[in-house]
């Protein structure tokens, strides 16, 4: 499909699309740093560095829940896209 034959619906499905790849890849992420936080959380308090990790923590969670309001916004936008169906 060529990029001027392209509607307003295939742009919010390909970006819809896009955003659940992010949302795959930002829930590994958050899993990670959850498991590298719990293996170095006592050393880390030690050093009195465990506020960095944990901001980084509240952070990639932050941008986890976003990523999840906008497929839903989008999701929601291309649902009102749709052509009616045919009679």
């Amino acid at each position: 499909m060529s990029e001027e034959a392209r509607t307003p619906l295939d742009h919010v499905n390909q970006t819809v699309s896009q955003l659940k790849e992010m949302r795959h890849y930002s829930k590994n992420n958050v899993e990670l740093l959850t498991a590298q936080w719990l293996k170095f959380d006592g050393e880390l308090k030690k050093l009195g560095e465990a506020g960095t990790i944990e901001n980084l923590m509240t952070r990639q969670g932050e941008f986890h829940d976003a990523l999840e309001a906008a497929i839903k916004e989008l999701e929601e936008l291309g649902e009102k896209l749709q052509p009616p169906p045919a009679e």
